[in-house]
């Protein structure tokens, strides 16, 4: 959802431009991205875009602008603004920790000093019972820290707003507990309040009164704690914005054996210079971009492209940083370093995303812009009405202090983070994790499902998926045979062949005079028998031919994209083993139950078309855009984004990062990376794509939950103001629909554990 203003997106600095990233301290609600962007907007020559949720302003400038005159414009809004460290330094090194793990610290301190400060608060005024002699003045002890300390945030936004003409929920906040606060002390020390044996009366009349024996001390606490909570969760979903980011640099290679004089010397990847040749052993990291100087070797490259089947590589041949190194031992030149790399490029795509997706606002923000100002002018009007009436100076006060404090928003300060608790928390049992309330409003208007094939719709591992035997073979010895060659081999369509044959046959036969064919495939003896496993060419060169039957099937598996292996032994073509990436048996069921949600589903994947096409069709998908790269699937999501669709995208891999990032709503599989799973919004823990259809009617119900606690925080500060203002409101009666509004919310909010995920056949179809 976007601000009340137009929205501006900085673009990519053209000639004569310059384009810079301006980290914004200070900000507190949505509302302030929208004030910021606004200030260096009205600049001459400057398009910025402010992103609440990064705390990032991404500005294009030109003329005599320079970025110390973005800085100071900014400041004078009443805001921070530094020139952060790149996220991805030009040495290769990591980016500096955020700030926010410190925010988020503080938060939780003045969180849980404030909540154990208020809760024997509360309870004294709330229950009779409880209200010793003297009871007033222990809670003065215990509410004044939480009012002064605890609200210290809300009060310095509220001041930094008002020197900039501005009001928010913080205003409201800030005035109405200092009020309570203020009002309890004039009680206490120049009215009845604090005389011995001081009570609240458990009773609910509507009567006026002159306030002078009225505390308002548990609201003024209460009030801050339920905030303060609301708060505290926001910052801590925020704190993960550059998680994708850090995730990206980490998965790099730490250490790299570098070739100098003839030796191997062990030294740091940001060492490493350009043209300088370093070795990558099998199962080792590909440290950085290069060319292949020596050996060959199949790379695992599926974490960047999503391919599923690994590419060979031999000298000339170009390998990509971070990458696996399957199969032999390689001699690498380096060609790219640190910011240039391609895994540092595409950290750059992540970050421009997730920048440029519009930062949600939040709907208790949107109507604080109208809500404070008129309670601000309401309680000024009471004032005033009351003192020209003649009803004296104490009843005036007391009724206009009432008014600010049952507009005070405790209900309001419960709305989001009790819904978001519980639906979380229920989303957790279901194996969906939901990253915070603003993922929530992006669900409710998603109507396209863009989902990668790789480790989603597939299971992202190769799989032995058939054997197609020549007349009289026989299946068991072909698996005995080929399986026992292919577990001596590291390569991981060797592995696979190895991983089917020993489900099917068990026990396999050791292997003598193994040997490794570059680029053919194996060849060695088993039980007597001569055995070739690998391409074709590696039989014909034996004079062993496959035939026009096993021809046929070897064809009809590469038209599908799969791929066919050879068997052979003792002189005769014997079978061919076909090979691929199997599709999960869940994922038709969730493409129906995407479908029945009124989602279109789009399979995107770096994959050939044809592999691409096959697993559409098992599953029911009919679009399908394929042999697209990282760059690619951003263009894509956003070209559907200026079709006018919204946009959801599942995926996995670190290809998948930017796409998610920059989705309306990106959904990672908890089984794939790092990258991918700070990137999304929502993580699907138990790696079924049926989570997905689960995640998003989760995340609807919550939504409809937040808001009808929100409808219901806010019809109850309405209906009980015109009661305020007339001064009909004694404490006991502030209090006690107080607590509720704030048990309706958090019953409300308690519904959500009945949520059934549509997966399991007993609860299907519940909604």
């Amino acid at each position: 959802m976007m601000s009340s203003t137009p929205r501006t997106t900085a673009g990519p600095a053209t000639a004569g431009e310059n384009q810079v990233e301006l980290a914004i301290g200070g900000m507190t609600c949505a509302s302030c991205a929208a004030r910021v962007e606004r200030k260096l907007n009205k600049l001459e020559g400057v398009t910025a875009a402010v992103n609440y949720s990064t705390e990032k302003a991404k500005v294009t400038f030109s003329g005599a602008v320079t970025a110390e005159d973005l800085i100071a414009t900014v400041e004078s809004t009443g805001y921070t603004a530094t020139l952060p460290r790149s996220e991805v330094s030009p040495d290769g090194g990591q980016p500096d920790a955020p700030a926010a793990d410190d925010h988020v610290r503080t938060l939780r301190q003045r969180l849980t000093v404030s909540a154990v400060l208020s809760v024997p608060v509360i309870a004294t005024a709330m229950v009779p019972a409880l209200q010793f002699d003297h009871w007033q003045w222990l809670s003065l002890s215990l509410a004044a820290p939480v009012v002064v300390w605890g609200a210290w945030p809300f009060h310095r936004a509220a001041w930094t707003n008002l020197r900039h003409g501005a009001a928010t929920m913080d205003t409201l906040v800030s005035v109405g507990t200092i009020a309570a606060l203020a009002w309890s002390l004039y009680a206490l020390f120049w009215g009845t309040a604090g005389r011995t044996g001081m009570t609240h009366p458990f009773e609910l009349t509507i009567a006026r009164s002159d306030g002078a024996g009225n505390i308002y001390l548990e609201a003024a606490a209460g009030v801050t704690t339920f905030i303060l909570a609301g708060r505290y969760f926001e910052a801590r979903s925020k704190r993960r914005a550059g998680a994708a980011l850090r995730a990206l640099l980490e998965l790099g290679a730490k250490e790299v054996s570098v070739l100098r004089d003839g030796r191997e010397q062990r030294i740091g990847v940001d060492q490493l210079a350009v043209d300088d040749l370093f070795v990558v052993r099998p199962g080792e990291k590909i440290a950085t971009d290069g060319v292949v100087s020596e050996g060959s070797s199949a790379v695992d490259a599926s974490m960047l492209t999503g391919e599923s089947v690994p590419v060979e590589v031999g000298p000339g041949g170009a390998v990509v940083g971070a990458t696996v190194n399957a199969g032999g031992r390689l001699v690498v030149q380096a060609t790219r370093i640190g910011a240039d790399t391609q895994l540092a490029q595409m950290a750059r795509l992540v970050e421009d995303a997730q920048n440029g997706k519009a930062e949600v606002q939040r709907l208790a923000d949107r109507i604080s812009g109208i809500f404070v100002p008129v309670v601000i002018a309401l309680a000024i009007g009471t004032l005033g009405f009351w003192l020209g009436t003649g009803g004296g100076l104490t009843a005036a006060f007391t009724a206009a202090v009432a008014v600010l404090i049952i507009a005070c928003p405790c209900a309001l300060g419960l709305a989001t983070p009790t819904a978001l608790m519980v639906g979380t928390g229920r989303g957790a049992q279901l194996g969906i994790l939901i990253k915070g309330p603003e993922v929530l409003e992006n669900t409710r208007a998603v109507d396209t499902v863009v989902l990668d094939k790789t480790g989603t719709v597939t299971t992202g591992r190769m799989t032995l998926l058939d054997v197609v035997l020549a007349a009289g073979e026989d299946r068991q010895q072909v698996l005995r045979l080929a399986g026992a060659l292919e577990d001596a081999s590291e390569h991981p369509i060797a592995q696979a062949i190895a991983t089917g044959a020993t489900a099917a046959v068990g026990h396999l036969p050791p292997v003598e005079g193994f040997t490794t064919i570059e680029g053919l495939g194996v060849q060695g003896v088993v039980d007597g028998h001569a055995v070739l496993v690998g391409r074709t060419r590696l039989l014909e060169d034996w004079s062993v031919h496959l035939g026009v039957d096993l021809g046929r099937a070897k064809a009809a598996a590469e038209a599908e994209g799969k791929t066919a292996v050879a068997v052979g032994w003792d002189g005769a073509a014997r079978a061919v083993l076909v090979v691929a990436d199997a599709v999960k048996e869940t994922s038709a069921q969730a493409i129906r139950q995407l479908r029945d949600l009124g989602l279109t589903p789009v399979l995107l994947t770096g994959d050939n078309a044809s592999v691409a096409r096959s697993v559409a069709a098992q599953v029911g998908i009919d679009e399908v855009i394929a042999e697209v790269l990282p760059a690619d699937k951003v263009a894509v999501v956003e070209r559907l984004q200026g079709e006018g669709k919204v946009v959801a995208m599942v995926g996995d891999g670190i290809n998948d990062a930017a796409a998610l990032a920059q989705a309306d709503l990106g959904l990672a599989m908890g089984t794939g990376t790092d990258v991918a799973i700070e990137a999304s919004d929502l993580t699907l823990v138990r790696g079924d794509l049926r989570a997905a259809a689960d995640a998003i009617r989760l995340s609807r119900r919550t939504l409809r939950t937040i808001k009808g606690n929100l409808v219901w925080a806010f019809a109850y500060n309405v209906a009980a103001l015109p009661l305020a203002a007339a001064g009909l409101l004694n404490p006991m009666i502030a209090g006690a629909a107080m607590a509720f509004s704030s048990v309706f919310v958090v019953a409300n909010s308690l519904r959500l554990r009945r949520f059934r995920s549509a997966g399991r056949p007993s609860v299907a179809g519940t909604h």
